[in-house]
């Protein structure tokens, strides 16, 4: 058996072994959140943020404005920092690489802007927020069409501080 062999016969072991978790943890998909036990997460957690609420929102073309799956993860988002008050966040807005440098560092901002608004709306403290567009600067995905650029026009909250990171 060859080393690349061996290796996609062991990537596919722990795959199956992942799947198949009765914990209740991420691969169970039990509702254990409480950090009692092996795959559980606290909820209070970095960790937690980052893989059940997401810290990426998305957006439609030349657009600032919030869509519904957009204010569904913001509500999540405000909800853990309301719960977290020590976290500061940062807001990183984003956009595909269509049009001028000047008008994606624009709308970047446009969006990071509105992502503070509605958690600022949602209670949380405008202090803890800060923002900051790269506009075209740093996409995600490198492409001409459409499925790179959708991924691209987003604004990003990163945990910046109050918990140890």
């Amino acid at each position: 058996m060859t080393y690349l062999t061996k290796s996609a016969a062991i990537l596919a072991l722990l795959a199956t072994a992942a799947c198949t978790d009765t914990t209740g943890g991420l691969f169970g998909g039990g509702s254990d959140v409480s950090g009692a036990g092996i795959g559980s997460i606290d909820e209070t957690s970095l960790e937690y943020f980052q893989a059940s609420i997401g810290s990426t929102v998305l957006f439609a073309v030349d657009q600032s404005s919030l869509s519904g799956d957009t204010i569904a993860t913001l509500t999540a988002q405000a909800g853990w920092l309301n719960a977290n008050p020590t976290v500061s966040v940062l807001i990183e807005g984003h956009a595909d690489e269509q049009g001028t440098r000047e008008y994606n560092i624009a709308l970047g901002s446009k969006r990071a802007s509105s992502v503070r608004d509605y958690l600022v709306s949602q209670g949380v403290t405008d202090g803890r927020i800060s923002i900051v567009s790269y506009g075209k600067e740093r996409p995600i995905a490198v492409c001409s069409n459409v499925s790179c650029w959708s991924q691209n026009r987003r604004a990003v909250t990163i945990v910046s501080g109050g918990m140890g990171v």
